[in-house]
């Protein structure tokens, strides 16, 4: 019991840095299962294409984003297998 009092004692000065490493864990995994979700899948090609009925994507940049995309749906998470171009969603102005 002393030990775990002495211990408390000595790393409370490291709690905070213990509570955002536990924030940051889960936001991450909040990140990746929101990537994974089929729901946001659709919502995402849904704005490429309209992006691109709207002219403001390429067919090609249409095309390579759409692939992005439904690579996350294949590929495990944490593999390099879609996002290695950006965020895989369409930008305003192009």
């Amino acid at each position: 019991m002393a030990i775990e009092i002495l211990w408390s004692l000595l790393t409370l000065p490291y709690a905070p840095v213990r509570g955002l490493t536990a924030v940051l864990k889960v936001v991450a995994r909040e990140a990746e299962a929101r990537q994974q979700n089929p729901v946001h899948i659709r919502r995402e090609l849904e704005e490429i294409d309209a992006a691109a009925a709207a002219g403001e994507l390429t067919e090609e940049e249409r095309n390579r984003l759409q692939q992005q995309v439904l690579n996350r749906l294949v590929s495990p998470a944490g593999t390099s297998g879609g996002m290695s171009g950006g965020t895989g969603r369409p930008t305003r102005g192009r």
